[in-house]
């Protein structure tokens, strides 16, 4: 669990400015807070509230990839905080499933931005990849947006993550184990032939569905989970009653954990270790596990 820490009137302050704005729908550039534990601290002290809402504390921008502009991926969408008072952020790639575009997972794109991150939803080069080739798109577009992109000065690029979908969650699995130096991974009701991830060293959350009959629990996402070593960093979260296609439409569950993830391992924020120990629970929820308390 985090150790407690005293909070200034500043960031009492700021939590109730953004309260009361996500009250209305609102969004908000928020400034530093003080006195941060972790110099990557992005926005106020998260709450559950915040987390479960539709948008996050900053106001978000949107920017659209051709693919004649990039090599190694089929372009997509990056979506970024619009506020530089902050100064850079993580980044996180993600892709789209076996013959799916990223218009799949197009909510997911604003919403995590909006905690802070830039975020590149990818198309892949075809509709047909396979998980290496998703894992290797993903790393190219982490390449474009550390290099080339127009919002690359936002960027700290040491503090990266990749996520998908499907065979783009198998990716992302592929992704963390070819690139070590990740802060993050997040698969999503992942597929992969391969079964073994004892390689992977980036702290890597997966969820899958209960009732997954594409890539079921038992043959992919536990057995993936279970792989990887406890010293890397890893929790699962199984959705109760969800199929392979709970990430296709907004999924509060999904978006609070993706979220508090990137946050704790991405920038570094304990103030999010609360919600990843001792973990979810609820309706939604069918199992949780976690390798607490994280070092």
């Amino acid at each position: 669990m985090p150790t407690t820490r005293s909070r200034t009137p500043v960031r009492a302050l700021a939590r109730l400015a953004v309260a009361a704005l996500l009250a209305t729908g609102g969004a908000l550039a928020v400034p530093a807070a003080a006195s941060a534990a972790s110099p990557y601290e992005r926005g106020p002290a998260p709450t559950s509230a915040i987390l479960e809402a539709s948008r996050g504390p900053f106001a978000t921008s949107s920017i659209n990839v051709s693919s004649l502009s990039v090599t190694g991926f089929g372009g997509g969408v990056i979506y970024y905080p619009t506020s530089t008072a902050e100064g850079t952020f993580g980044a996180v790639a993600i892709s789209p499933g076996y013959t799916a575009a990223w218009s799949s997972l197009s909510w997911l794109g604003p919403r995590i931005a909006s905690h802070g991150f830039v975020v590149i939803g990818i198309e892949t080069n075809t509709r047909l990849d396979q998980p290496d080739s998703r894992g290797r798109q993903l790393l190219a577009a982490l390449d474009y947006l550390t290099q080339r992109s127009s919002v690359r000065g936002r960027i700290d690029s040491s503090r990266l993550a990749v996520a998908g979908h499907s065979m783009g969650g198998g990716g992302s699995l592929e992704a963390a184990a070819a690139r070590p130096s990740l802060q993050a991974a997040v698969p999503l009701a992942p597929w992969n032939l391969d079964k073994t991830w004892s390689e992977v060293r980036v702290p890597t959350l997966i969820i899958g569905g209960e009732t997954d009959s594409v890539a079921p629990v038992a043959t992919h996402s536990i057995p993936f989970y279970n792989s990887i070593p406890a010293s890397s960093e890893k929790a699962y979260l199984e959705l109760d009653g969800a199929s392979h296609f709970f990430p296709q439409t907004t999924n509060t569950p999904t978006a609070k954990q993706m979220v508090a993830w990137l946050k704790r391992f991405v920038d570094d924020d304990t103030r999010y270790e609360q919600f990843l120990c001792p973990g979810p629970s609820g309706s939604a929820i069918q199992e949780y596990r976690n390798t607490c308390p994280s070092s």
